[in-house]
């Protein structure tokens, strides 16, 4: 019999692995920076757009926040998001909000200028909330919907001490010089008020 090699016993085996693996338990979890900045509104998912999709900004300092533009995407959320992204695409909101369930995606943050209202001096004064759907399919419009975007709308509102009221709440087819229709006529706009001012 040869004992020139010792066997490898369990114990050293696991003793082996237990040293190899403690330096890799004190260093930081890569995962933790997966979302480089927090959101602005605590109950958004961070999804960021293209940084070709926005301006960078300090608002409120550079410009006052006076508005919150209500948009619908004409596309599904997965699809809005992925427009947003596309460095190619020109456009972004600062909020997404899916149809299903409410759930809420922040694309840009609220100091930077988001290109969502097709007229530069808006921009700079509003924050732009997508809403999953289509202007001719009110199906889209759920009440998780309405719900989670009043709530988020409120927020802004007291955040920058935008009145809540249709004078600075706007759809997308009230800022000058667009040639959009969203959110349409199906927008149900004395419920979503309502909403936002018990929010």
């Amino acid at each position: 019999m040869d004992r020139a090699r010792p066997s490898t016993t369990r114990r050293r085996f696991l003793k082996g692995a237990a040293l190899t693996a403690v330096p890799y338990a004190l260093l930081p979890d890569t995962r933790a920076g997966a979302q480089p900045q927090a959101v602005d509104y605590p109950s958004a998912e961070w999804q960021a757009a293209s940084s070709s999709n926005y301006t960078v900004s300090s608002r409120p300092a550079a410009y006052p926040v006076d508005y919150v533009i209500i948009h619908v995407t004409q596309e599904t959320y997965a699809d809005t998001l992925a427009i947003f992204q596309n460095p190619q695409k020109k456009v972004s909101a600062h909020y997404v909000v899916r149809s299903a369930d409410g759930h809420v995606a922040q694309c840009v943050r609220e100091a930077n200028i988001a290109w969502h209202a097709g007229n530069w001096g808006y921009n700079t004064r509003s924050i732009g909330i997508e809403h999953e759907g289509w202007v001719d399919r009110p199906a889209y419009f759920t009440n998780a919907l309405y719900e989670q975007s009043a709530r988020l709308t409120a927020a802004i509102c007291t955040k920058y001490g935008i009145p809540k009221d249709r004078a600075h709440i706007l759809g997308h087819y009230e800022v000058p010089g667009t040639d959009h229709t969203d959110p349409g006529p199906n927008w149900d706009w004395t419920r979503y008020i309502r909403l936002v001012n018990f929010a």
